[in-house]
């Protein structure tokens, strides 16, 4: 008798501690009640974007209090500094070596996956009803579905923990598992305070009063045109035309067969008074910068030249396709 209660026991105990086995459920559970209730909170990390054998590099702070968004990202290759920002007057990509800021009629960053957003992660992960969760040493890792608009080739994400729950890192995949994006966070403060100015366009412009006339003199160079290495079977360059600009040039390059597209290259030049600039899209980050992204057209600027790609035809995967084929070596055509 005592042998049949001691094995009912023991029964009841193992069914007891696997019950209570933290579980996917449990760890997504915890993890938005963690950051259910931060009103202000700042990230500091680095990022790498992978595109085939390129790797580019960034230094990456984001902000937010109370709704209101501030992301910088340095590049480190180029040591250019672009701010994604979000405040009660829109959406703003501010590029202050240039002088210039761009302003969205965006929901961002409400509409599309990212990084370096704590709220986007738990968003993420609150939307995959298959998140899988493995534990390791000195965590866990959540493995869930993303959502990048404009990018439909990440699949998904592995997000790091430690056992307290904290993000130390963030990695996105293709349908293929090759890795796309890593974002590592080297801190992160849930009680950051911020002044009334911190999230306002005219001071996070102020740092383009520190640019020297040589970099000036860089931001103005077009040396060669660039062409880019894919284009869509049965298309081809037609015409390429070179148009003279008060300052440099602007190249017209149109595209035509079964996806005719046009490229316009041009020498990005600072401007002399603070401009800012109405664009069409979301913004998107697009080879080293963020650029403005759309149904049909894209424009970014990368290594001092800027880029519009405007298409009725190609899809936004052929139209990324085209973006990430540029290089900024002069090809063959």
């Amino acid at each position: 008798m005592k042998r049949i209660f001691f094995i009912s026991i023991l029964i009841c105990t193992i069914l007891l501690t696997g019950c209570s086995k933290y579980n996917e459920k449990d760890i997504v559970k915890d993890l938005s009640k963690k950051y259910k209730n931060v009103s202000s909170y700042q990230v500091e990390g680095n990022m790498n974007i992978y595109n085939g054998d390129n790797n580019y590099k960034y230094e990456v702070t984001s902000s937010y209090e109370k709704g209101k968004y501030r992301v910088s990202l340095i590049n480190k290759s180029t040591n250019n500094e672009q701010i994604i920002l979000r405040n009660d007057d829109g959406v703003y990509v501010l590029n202050p070596k240039l002088n210039k800021s761009f302003k969205f009629q965006s929901d961002w960053p409400n509409n599309s996956s990212q990084v370096y957003l704590i709220k986007s992660i738990i968003k993420d992960l609150n939307k995959d009803n298959k998140v899988t969760m493995q534990e390791i040493n000195n965590g866990y890792i959540l493995k869930c579905k993303v959502s990048y608009s404009n990018n439909k080739k990440l699949r998904n994400q592995k997000i790091y923990l430690t056992k307290k729950l904290d993000i130390t890192k963030i990695e996105v995949f293709d349908k293929n598992s090759n890795i796309q994006i890593r974002m590592k966070y080297n801190n992160l403060d849930t009680n950051a305070a911020f002044n009334n100015k911190y999230f306002s366009v005219d001071e996070n412009m102020k740092s383009s009063l520190d640019v020297t006339e040589k970099e000036d003199e860089e931001t103005s160079l077009l040396d060669e045109t660039v062409y880019p290495m894919y284009l869509p079977d049965g298309t081809y360059l037609s015409n390429e035309e070179t148009v003279s600009k008060e300052e440099g040039e602007r190249v017209i390059l149109t595209f035509k067969g079964t996806s005719p597209f046009i490229i316009v290259e041009e020498n990005a030049v600072r401007s002399k008074d603070t401009e800012v600039i109405p664009v069409y899209g979301e913004p998107t980050m697009l080879l080293d910068s963020v650029g403005a992204m759309s149904n049909n057209s894209v424009n970014f600027i990368s290594s001092g030249v800027e880029y519009y790609i405007a298409t009725e035809n190609l899809s936004k995967e052929e139209i990324l396709n085209v973006v990430e084929s540029i290089n900024n070596i002069s090809s063959i055509k």
